[in-house]
């Protein structure tokens, strides 16, 4: 039987990897110019980070506070606002694909959000390895981040939601 920590862990490993892959085929989909892809990888995107970022800065950013003090923790923040301008900006670069069902990108619009992506995915690599870190806070932290984390996941807000109508954090 997995311990907490392990359990919390695979979890926190399975988001990144899932975050990964979206981040990787979206820069695919800018590569072919393929309009349709782009707005359906940038929904997706935006799905699977709002309740992952929820649940990190409700509750494993400020559990992690003793140990990496307020500077780290606060760098983690800046991390996700750099990455929410960068969501907003996929989502705008989608969303005439999206309205009017447009076949390709141009050049420049692919050129510019393969630029978005690529400065998210340092971020999801630096982010996986905090779960070294979580595995040593006391099982009832371990817990309540996973309790937040199913609360975040029932409410289900996508990125740009959760960033517009309940994050107390404003970028």
């Amino acid at each position: 039987m997995l311990s907490i920590a392990d359990h919390f862990t695979e979890t926190f490993h399975a988001e990144h990897r899932e975050v990964r892959d979206l981040l990787l085929a979206l820069i695919d989909a800018f590569k072919s110019g393929d309009a349709a892809q782009v707005g359906k990888l940038v929904e997706t995107l935006s799905a699977a980070i709002g309740p992952h970022f929820r649940y990190e800065e409700e509750a494993m950013y400020p559990g992690l506070l003793p140990l990496f003090g307020r500077n780290h923790v606060d760098k983690l923040l800046n991390d996700h606002d750099d990455a929410i301008r960068n969501i907003r900006e996929l989502a705008e670069l989608a969303e005439p694909a999206m309205l009017n069902d447009l076949e390709k990108i141009g050049e420049d619009q692919a050129a510019w959000g393969i630029e978005l992506v690529r400065e998210i995915l340092p971020h999801v690599s630096d982010c996986d390895g905090l779960s070294i870190m979580v595995e040593t806070l006391p099982e009832d932290d371990v817990v309540h981040i996973l309790a937040t984390r199913d609360v975040a996941r029932e409410t289900d807000a996508d990125l740009l939601t959760w960033v517009r109508t309940m994050r107390t954090r404003h970028v």
